[in-house]
């Protein structure tokens, strides 16, 4: 839902929540299996072998963790829910009680990608990936916006709605 303000805009994005991050939980089950494998081996096996185990284990939940850190940084240039508040050359978006401050600078560029809006650098690298808009007239008011275009009717409709029922 697109609200114009003194300065811009505010966007409510409807996309999908984001998954929950259930990593904590699979590297907590996987360490305690881990342990229990590794005492097992340590009553059962010769020293050197149990000894193995235990480094097994270590390096094991070291790769587990290093892998689950480069998926959350993958996910961090995308946008797909809470509220976006737009001026000319930055934005805020608020989600969950947190806000990132984002500016952009002189060389960057938004495209239209259907409905979602994509901010790439100078060199055509992906900063940010934001979806979730209502229709294409906001992903175009953000664009419009975000460049420091005055809007027009040709970015956004502008519709009043009635919130009574007088039938």
């Amino acid at each position: 839902m697109l609200k114009l303000t003194d300065d811009g805009a505010k966007i409510t994005l409807q996309g999908q929540s984001q998954a929950a991050d259930n990593g904590l939980f699979w590297f907590g089950s996987a360490l305690l299996v881990g342990a229990v494998a590794v005492a097992l081996a340590m009553s059962l096996l010769p020293e050197r072998l149990a000894i193995g185990a235990l480094a097994l284990l270590i390096v094991g939940s070291f790769v587990f963790n290093l892998k689950r850190q480069q998926r959350k940084k993958a996910k961090a240039g995308v946008i797909t829910n809470g509220v976006l508040w737009v001026r000319a050359g930055e934005l805020v978006h608020d989600y969950q009680g947190k806000h990132e401050h984002i500016h952009l600078t002189d060389g960057d560029k938004m495209l239209l990608i259907g409905e979602q809006l994509q901010i790439v650098d100078s060199e055509d690298k992906p900063k940010y990936h934001i979806s979730g808009f209502e229709s294409l007239q906001e992903a175009t008011a953000t664009k419009a916006i975000l460049q420091g275009q005055a809007l027009t009717k040709r970015h956004v409709n502008i519709k009043m709605n009635a919130d009574s029922d007088d039938s």
